[in-house]
């Protein structure tokens, strides 16, 4: 494919891009067959503003492919979203603490705050190796093939969201849950026992704080100035069985948190 020459890039219309972020950016081309063949490729390796905007940039992609005549085979499953690991993975579970609460005094600003946090999520997952699975409203799902690749994206997570300037000197945090399991991988995702799992464990923590499973604990060969802190042994909610929680401590994360929301 012949290379796009900023001359002639800067000639095109927004209606030539896939994807137009909200400072002008423009992103993937789609003017000809060539590049709209390469968009297909590269689209799973762009990060977005938000869901909103992957799924419009999606809807403008496969438009221009059927103009071109190109049936993109396999692209929802293999190109949109790149295929998802199976075996024993790390699972990571995020969700903003009192989302509802911001919305309310955020009105309008409240949607950029949530792309904030997405784009912070995502390039963590992916420069940590991850996999990102789901994203909706304020969780995010992503697995990892290696526990200390998902100890690092949550870790990094964490610094970025207390770096980040949030509207009116606001803290915006994110509780994040991990555990190492085996699930299901599906057409839609992965279902089983270790997905509840992970998503109760984030559930029942506090923004700005990382819990982690037993198995994951185990997984974790070399924490390095990581410390795993011990917090009890709970059942969580709809789990019959008992898990060993730890509470990831590191320099520049905060400590001090209240006991753990096990109702939620």
């Amino acid at each position: 494919m012949a290379s796009l020459g900023a001359r002639e890039r800067a000639s095109l219309p927004d209606s030539a891009f896939a994807y137009v972020d909200s400072a002008g950016r423009r992103r993937l081309p789609i003017h000809d067959e060539a590049h709209v063949r390469n968009a297909l490729a590269r689209f799973g390796r762009v990060v977005f503003e938000d869901d909103a905007a992957r799924d419009r940039a999606r809807t403008r992609l496969l438009r221009a492919a059927k103009r071109h005549g190109i049936v993109p085979i396999g692209f929802i499953d293999g190109q949109i979203r790149a295929k998802l690991p199976s075996g024993q993975l790390t699972l990571l579970f995020a969700d903003v603490e009192g989302s509802s609460r911001l919305l309310v005094e955020l009105e309008d600003r409240y949607g950029p705050v949530l792309s904030a946090v997405r784009r912070i999520e995502r390039t963590a997952v992916r420069g940590a190796g991850g996999h990102e699975v789901d994203a909706r409203a304020d969780e995010y799902f992503a697995v990892f093939g290696q526990a200390a690749g998902a100890l690092d994206a949550a870790i990094t997570i964490q610094h970025a969201l207390r770096a980040h300037p949030w509207p009116s000197g606001r803290n915006v945090r994110v509780r994040i849950g991990l555990h190492t399991g085996r699930p299901m991988l599906t057409a839609t995702g992965y279902e089983g026992i270790s997905v509840h799992a992970a998503a109760r464990l984030c559930s029942c923590g506090h923004g700005g704080q990382i819990l982690v499973s037993r198995s994951t604990r185990a997984a974790l060969s070399d924490l390095g100035t990581v410390e795993l802190r011990h917090l009890g042994s709970y059942r969580l909610r709809g789990i019959a069985d008992e898990h060993d929680i730890y509470q990831v401590v590191a320099p520049d994360l905060v400590d001090g948190f209240p006991a753990l929301r096990l109702d939620s």
